[in-house]
């Protein structure tokens, strides 16, 4: 029970409890009644210092109500998921992070319950469990953006993901190919493939950019490919049409003028017809699945006799992916004197600057930019070596 005799103050109320603690009684902001500080205090003078503290914080707007964070941290995560308004891939990988990573360690108890000290020892957890750093980075990130909406909410005071660089994905450095080595696996891919593995690395488009590509799309005249949309492989295997993940992935991008003549080839044997028609597709005319071109392209790897196998950092021996073209092509722009902002446009990357989203590239520093890597083609294939003839074998008759 407290002591009957009480401080009176201009703002709240401090009195001695039995025990010799002090406690601090102050009006509550939002509803006006009187509410009991969190603690007790060993000293008056704690209390005084704790109740100006409070009042401080009321007048600056600042003042967090102790009752908010006790919002159970899963139910808050899931809508929060539900408000981003995600791409259904993004999606899929943060519902996949919340449930392996983060549910087991925050699910069942409060938003407020989520400590500094708590994450510092679920993050080591996870590192001492051997998953793997960029798998812990992610999870940091999306537990650290979790709590940032619970501060803007109300919720809590302060996000107590404050852990420097844990954030960062300290990933390997992915290989890069040579123009020899593209076209030796160009060479011995399945004919109806080498145009695709030739503009990854020469026009750097995603896989998922190439499946949504129409004929409609590509200017042969110009050597220009137009990204409009790009397909989406869920894990449940279900494809979905969609616009580039930012408004950068908007862009046209020019390839060397030698990938315009296999282009041409391409369309010509395995091309979908009519403006719409898809400029790529699966061997019995479906759409093109990332899933089913993965045992295409890694047989083609083994037979092109270049080291399909890359030891990268600590992680060992590691295949290399369809997508190293595009990081390659990315590379070779670069090796060209390709300016970073040039080099953003061609790879559909944005930037938390909103001046460099939203501000084009001329076309003929694009043209420039692939007049360049068409040299470093001529370079590495020779002048007076025998070159493979373009044309590509025409595809066996059904039911061959």
């Amino acid at each position: 029970m407290a002591n009957s005799k009480g401080t009176r103050r201009r703002f709240g109320a401090i009195r001695q409890l039995r025990s010799g603690r002090f406690q601090i009684r102050y009006p509550d902001p939002e509803t006006g009644l009187p509410r009991n500080g969190e603690e007790t205090y060993p000293t008056k003078t704690d209390a005084e210092v704790a109740l100006t503290l409070i009042e401080a914080d009321i007048k600056r707007g600042k003042w967090v109500d102790p009752d908010a964070g006790q919002v159970n941290f899963g139910g808050f995560a899931d809508t929060w998921l539900k408000e981003r308004g995600l791409a259904d891939r993004t999606l899929e990988r943060y519902e996949g992070v919340l449930r392996l990573y983060i549910r087991p360690t925050f699910g069942v108890g409060t938003v407020a319950e989520v400590t500094a000290a708590k994450v510092r020892s679920w993050r080591t957890g996870l590192l001492d469990a051997e998953v793997g750093p960029a798998t812990v980075a992610k999870s940091y990130r999306v537990l650290r953006a979790i709590l940032y909406t619970a501060v803007d909410d109300g919720l809590i005071e302060r996000n107590p993901c404050r852990i420097k660089g844990a954030a960062a994905e300290d990933s390997a450095e992915r290989p890069v190919l040579t123009v020899e080595e593209v076209y030796a696996v160009a060479e011995v891919i399945e004919p109806r493939y080498r145009a695709l593995v030739l503009m990854a690395a020469f026009s750097t488009l995603r896989f998922g950019e190439f499946a949504a590509l129409r004929r409609r799309d590509v200017d042969l005249e110009k050597g220009i490919v137009r990204v409009r949309q790009a397909q989406a492989e869920l894990q449940t295997g279900k494809l979905k049409l969609k616009r580039p993940k930012s408004e950068a992935g908007v862009r046209p991008v020019a390839f060397p003028a030698s990938i315009v003549k296999e282009l041409a080839e391409h369309l010509r044997w395995f091309g979908e017809s009519g403006s719409a028609g898809r400029v790529f597709v699966g061997p019995r005319g479906g759409l093109l699945r990332r899933s089913n071109f993965h045992d295409v392209w890694t047989t083609a790897l083994r037979k092109s006799g270049v080291d399909w196998t890359r030891a990268l950092g600590e992680t060992g021996a590691e295949s290399i992916r369809f997508h190293d073209l595009r990081h390659t092509g990315n590379t070779l722009a670069a090796d060209t004197g390709a300016s970073t902002r040039e080099l953003m446009h061609r790879m559909g990357h944005s930037t938390m600057d909103a001046a460099l989203r939203y501000q084009h590239m001329r076309g003929e520093r694009d043209l420039l930019i692939a007049g360049g890597m068409e040299k470093a083609i001529a370079k590495a294939r020779g002048t007076g070596r025998a070159k493979r003839a373009t044309k590509p074998k025409p595809p066996e008759p059904s039911g061959a």
